[in-house]
């Protein structure tokens, strides 16, 4: 937990329209989309803390999913707008964890509760290097 002194951890949120690719044939969001929603909010989150996909294409530095947890409480439907909300929610030496809600933006109701274990990895070796200092929230 961190402390009064330090800096919040960074969060991000996006916003995305559940299309017809999204579901399934009775318009019910389909596990693979929420994933998706979940890597866009992601990789928006990873951006803000200054691994944008060019730094990371430029310094072989590249976030790496190791364990990914879902809970899926309400389905979406086609024509939802969904608001996903990111945050680092756990710093380790070589791994660290995001957490997400995603909610249906008109009614507030929470849908799905997900959880992510990733490790920074250097590519091509797929070495994983210890987390920058600057990460110490």
């Amino acid at each position: 937990m961190p402390d009064a002194d330090q800096a919040p951890r960074p969060t991000f949120t996006t916003r995305e329209e559940v299309m017809f690719f999204d579901t399934d044939c009775g318009g019910v969001v389909h596990n693979i989309a929420y994933l998706r929603m979940i890597e866009t909010c992601r990789t928006k989150l990873a951006a803000s803390m200054g691994m944008d996909l060019k730094t990371m294409a430029e310094t072989k530095l590249f976030p790496v999913v190791t364990r990914t947890e879902i809970n899926y409480r309400r389905p979406a439907k086609l024509g939802d707008t969904l608001v996903i909300h990111g945050k680092l929610a756990e710093v380790q030496r070589a791994r660290f964890w995001c957490e997400f809600e995603m909610k249906r933006e008109s009614d507030g109701e929470l849908l799905v509760t997900s959880r992510q274990s990733l490790s920074l990895v250097q590519m091509p070796e797929g070495k994983p290097v210890r987390l920058p200092k600057e990460w110490d929230w």
